[in-house]
């Protein structure tokens, strides 16, 4: 059994056959009292992290959200050897996913990574910092010998004035958002272009007025940053038990 994720439903739910793999399989329940596991029927074997794969894993996910429930997702290649063995799963779980699962209804989570044009923004820093454009004029008109030390000077300048409207432009971001979502999880920036890579916990009443937020703010800085905006997602971000809990089933 290859399972998605874990949802709130006592009733057995079947929703199409979008199971991983290719093979059209059924994706349905299994309950145990009022918890589901969302799982497929598969044979025992590892899944490669495919492009396919992991598109199949994700969509049943979405497709949980798009059904009105809020999913606890489970980290992709989760198996059971029977339907048995996941209920007994459930069982052996209740307690943890039931209060994970109360913390998280009825919320989302939403991916905002943010790009800087670094050259739009060294230039503004050239017009904006006047020590800068000094020891720009230094090295262009070469008015003193020790223009090398002038050229490492204006390097950390540069790189300290660059760091610090980094710091300016994420703090930014973060406090235009803070008031649309309940709480947000940083994490490491891939890449050098890369400035902000941060996950959103956003209650689903509130998912419309958070996409208003995040228009505003890429408006604001349109031409120096670059917003990807991702989303809905199941709390992946947000569920810290999740691995704790697949080891205890030994998988």
């Amino acid at each position: 059994m290859y399972v998605y994720c874990v949802i709130e439903s006592a009733q057995p739910r079947t929703f199409g056959k979008i199971g991983i793999g290719g093979h059209g399989d059924e994706v349905y329940t299994l309950p145990y009292n009022d918890l589901a596991a969302v799982v497929s029927r598969t044979p025992l074997i590892v899944y490669d992290p495919t492009r396919d794969n992991a598109l199949a894993h994700e969509h049943v996910n979405r497709v949980m959200i798009e059904h009105g429930f809020t999913p606890v997702p489970m980290s992709f290649g989760t198996l059971f050897k029977t339907e048995q063995d996941t209920v007994e799963f459930l069982k052996l779980t209740y307690d943890a996913l039931r209060d994970v699962l109360k913390k998280m209804k009825d919320k989302l989570e939403f991916g905002l990574s943010v790009n800087w044009k670094r050259e739009e923004v060294l230039a503004e820093l050239a017009n904006d910092n006047e020590e800068l454009r000094r020891l720009k004029d230094e090295i262009a008109n070469n008015r003193q010998a020790s223009t090398y030390f002038a050229r490492m000077q204006l390097g950390r300048l540069v790189e300290k004035a660059l760091a610090d409207r980094s710091e300016a432009y994420v703090r930014a971001v973060y406090d235009h958002l803070a008031g649309a979502a309940i709480a947000s999880r940083s994490n490491r920036p891939i890449g050098d272009k890369m400035i902000m890579n941060a996950a959103f916990l956003v209650e689903r009443e509130k998912a419309h007025a958070f996409d208003e937020k995040v228009q505003e703010i890429a408006q604001r800085y349109e031409g120096k940053l670059a917003f990807r905006y991702t989303g809905p997602w199941p709390p992946y971000n947000f569920v810290t038990i999740r691995l704790q809990l697949e080891r205890t089933a030994g998988v």
